[in-house]
């Protein structure tokens, strides 16, 4: 499955996660990222996002896909990271561990409709885990938001260093990245 392809027809997102990344994510970047957005949901029929309402989650990805291929593809990445910080989250945890277990109770609150894909983490050392994405999120959001929650829960000292390692990725036509995460 390509990236910008939701896994289902009936999947869809909340209106407000629409809102948090066109508002408080784009936003944060400038006036004029803010306003690419908005102008690329409106192109698939998404204006003034209610933030109780559900939209299709395939109108959303190709806004996405319009977003990244407008401006620049770091975008992405920085999208990602900034999400922990601008969203609401789960955090009733201090670990890193834990953190990175929560992306994917973040996304089931803000995704539903048959198969949405999924996070799923495992620790593999002291400070160190893997996070497999398999949803239809481009690469670069998916690797900006594990490194900023992992950066969120990380002691002060730490070096974050998140790495791809898995042997599939969505850019060469699979379904899900893993990365590897430091901290």
């Amino acid at each position: 499955m390509a990236t910008y392809e939701a896994f289902d027809p009936e999947a869809e997102v909340n209106g407000q996660t629409v809102l948090t990344i066109v508002e408080r994510a784009m936003g944060k970047f400038s006036a004029e990222y803010r306003e690419r957005a908005v102008e690329a949901l409106e192109a698939e029929g998404i204006s003034d996002p209610d933030p109780d309402e559900w939209y299709p989650q395939q109108a959303w990805l190709n806004a996405f896909e319009t977003i990244a291929a407008d401006l620049q593809p770091h975008v992405l990445d920085r999208l990602g990271e900034t999400l922990p910080s601008v969203a609401e989250w789960p955090n009733d945890f201090d670990t890193v561990s834990d953190g990175l277990r929560s992306i994917d109770a973040a996304y089931r609150r803000n995704h539903r409709g048959g198969d949405i894909g999924r996070y799923r983490f495992e620790s593999t050392g002291d400070r160190t885990g893997t996070v497999e994405c398999h949803n239809p999120y481009p690469c670069r959001f998916d690797r900006g938001l594990v490194r900023g929650v992992a950066r969120r829960d990380a002691p002060v000292d730490a070096f974050v260093f998140v790495e791809e390692t898995g042997e599939t990725c969505r850019r060469r036509g699979g379904d899900r990245c893993t990365y590897t995460v430091h901290w």
